[in-house]
């Protein structure tokens, strides 16, 4: 059974840090991408950042570009996610998900492409 488990979510002030752990079992994540997702109440879940297999390729929203670093650990079928200078506009929870990837090198913005998520950790930023 695959399961995702996210932590290190929590409270912040606005500028400070987090830094979420998504920690995958249940299967080989041999050649799987990853990915974090993040819904603010009233509205709909968005992309925030994906890794490729190989761990060479990552992407980012616009909107987190510059602040956020997103990471892994294949020894560990782990990957991060740090966030720095944290807005109050990054309120939200946070979803990691996972999906067997066609190449190394593939990464996807697209949430319906993912197989596996966890079950979410709440972030908030206070101003």
């Amino acid at each position: 059974q695959v399961q995702l488990v996210e932590s290190g979510g929590g409270l912040v002030q606005a500028g400070g840090s987090l830094r979420l752990s998504c920690a995958a079992s249940g299967r080989s994540f041999s050649g799987y991408f990853m990915g974090w997702f993040r819904q603010a109440p009233g509205k709909e879940r968005q992309f925030v950042a994906a890794i490729s297999w190989g761990g060479g390729t990552t992407d980012y929203a616009d909107s987190v570009k510059g602040r956020f670093t997103i990471s892994r650990d294949r020894t560990k079928n782990t990957q991060y996610l740090q966030m720095n200078s944290l807005k109050p506009e990054d309120t939200a929870v946070y979803y990691c998900g996972v999906r067997r990837a066609p190449y190394s090198a593939y990464v996807s913005r697209d949430q319906n492409e993912y197989d596996y998520w966890g079950q979410g950790t709440q972030v908030t930023v206070s101003s």
